[in-house]
């Protein structure tokens, strides 16, 4: 069972001891000794039994009075590094805060004991969020990024004849081609480096993403332009599985998957 919540704070990437290069250096364009803000959502994931007499794993009212005492109650409309103890000498990274989040709910008092956590889900803004999968030993933390390209294309195969091609791919199989605005999904995973709370620093992210697939396929024509696809179908599965090429050895973090939103009813993942 999933429930969410939400909760509105501010915070801020800089360390005061540290000069302003050295905290630029740590924390890039993100770095600045004032607040921002974000509007969190925290989706939290248990499992357990369901009872007989009930139909349920855990009535979801106990489920929220947790939620709202630990959480919403101790993070809403407050400034992490100012008014949470736990980050007067941690960043407040989204990779601490959701470690963080798992803590206060595996306190005694927390969740109901019929009732374990096997994931939270934490976004900061939705082309942002992490990821914490308590159901694996040890747990594994994800971080992923979006992005958006427009690109067009043309389902045709070389394998095919005209009419067979027409019969596979239908009006995706135009002479004139078609066009998406895709959305790239792409999550990464590793430990939090102590200093920073983070797995990479996210301007490298950006950098390499846009680099090695955003700038390369923006505005292109995927048949046409992209010398990887001369000669192969140009499918979302086809470049989903090449930009996870493209990125798997040069990320400063593993590549654990990229998903590819053709449409908003499309979606086509890789995993590690």
């Amino acid at each position: 069972m999933t429930r969410r919540v939400s909760f509105s704070s501010g915070h801020r990437y800089w360390i005061p001891a540290l000069s302003d290069n050295e905290n630029l250096a740590l924390f890039g364009h993100w770095a600045s000794p004032y607040n921002h803000g974000h509007n969190y959502v925290l989706d939290v994931t248990v499992e357990g039994e369901v009872e007989t007499s009930t139909g349920m794993v855990v009535n979801i009212k106990r489920i929220d009075d947790v939620l709202r005492t630990h959480i919403v109650r101790q993070f809403d409309q407050k400034s992490l590094n100012d008014q949470v103890e736990h980050f007067h000498s941690r960043s407040t990274s989204l990779e601490n805060l959701v470690t963080y989040v798992a803590e206060c709910l595996n306190k005694p008092g927390g969740l109901p004991a019929e009732v374990s956590i096997t994931s939270l889900r934490l976004e900061e803004m939705p082309t942002f969020f992490a990821e914490l999968d308590l159901a694996t030993t040890p747990t594994t933390m994800t971080l992923t990024r979006s992005y958006e390209f427009a690109a067009s294309h043309r389902l045709d195969s070389p394998a095919l004849s005209p009419q067979e091609n027409l019969e596979v791919f239908g009006k995706c199989n135009n002479a004139a081609g078609h066009g998406h605005n895709y959305l790239l999904e792409v999550t990464v995973a590793g430990e939090p480096d102590p200093t920073t709370g983070m797995i990479l620093n996210m301007d490298d992210l950006d950098r390499l993403v846009a680099e090695l697939v955003v700038d390369r396929y923006d505005h292109k024509n995927l048949n046409v332009d992209i010398p990887e696809f001369q000669g192969k179908v140009t499918t979302s599965e086809i470049v989903a599985l090449e930009i996870f090429d493209r990125l798997k050895h040069r990320l400063p973090a593993k590549l654990e998957r990229v998903r590819l939103h053709e449409t908003a009813r499309n979606v086509f993942e890789v995993s590690a």
